[in-house]
């Protein structure tokens, strides 16, 4: 992307709320012949102007500079549908009951696919007392190590973050239907119904 925003973010977003040019100039206190200026890609606004223009469209300033409007369908924040984030750079590990545009140090991430467990990947699981007891099969070791393991139900989410050169297990509670996750850093996120 060579500019922060392009023009035809804005008209896309501008004609999404059915604000005319003038209308959206109004709002932010600029000419509509500014607003066309940015449309037309003949000019852009001030930096100073983003976060205004990001509210007059009813948007985001990620989303502004990125050109996708983020729209949450599971209105119902059924946490089953969660999705899940990890920042490259720091190891960050964010947790959304849904679509959102997530940044960290810099950097807006994608959600994570998950995948099968495979062989390398073996999960076991053992009832201890009122929990469960999760291990995985796999080294610890400062360059591939599993990171985190969570369970996701329709009402309740665990997350328990592990560390390199510890062990690659975890206790939690599982109650009901749900699906239970762990991310290798090499290998990604793999997941496993239950």
């Amino acid at each position: 992307m060579n500019t922060y925003v392009t023009g035809n973010t804005i008209r896309k977003l501008r004609e999404n709320k059915h604000l005319t040019q003038s209308e959206l100039g109004e709002r932010i206190g600029v000419s509509d012949k500014a607003v066309s200026k940015w449309e037309t890609g003949k000019g852009l606004p001030d930096l100073t102007l983003i976060q205004p223009l990001a509210q007059a469209l009813d948007v985001s300033v990620i989303e502004l500079m990125n050109g996708e409007q983020i729209i949450n369908r599971n209105r119902s924040c059924n946490v089953i549908r969660s999705r899940l984030y990890v920042c490259p750079i720091c190891g960050n590990v964010i947790h959304c009951t849904g679509d959102a545009v997530v940044s960290c140090c810099g950097v807006t991430l994608p959600p994570l696919d998950a995948e099968d467990p495979d062989a390398e990947h073996t999960l076991l699981i053992q009832r201890v007392e009122d929990a469960h007891f999760l291990t995985i099969s796999h080294p610890m070791t400062k360059t591939h190590y599993i990171s985190f393991m969570a369970f996701a139900s329709s009402d309740r989410f665990q997350l328990v973050k592990l560390y390199p050169e510890g062990n690659a297990e975890a206790r939690m509670q599982l109650h009901g239907h749900g699906i239970l996750y762990f991310y290798c850093n090499r290998h990604g996120l793999m997941k496993k119904r239950l």
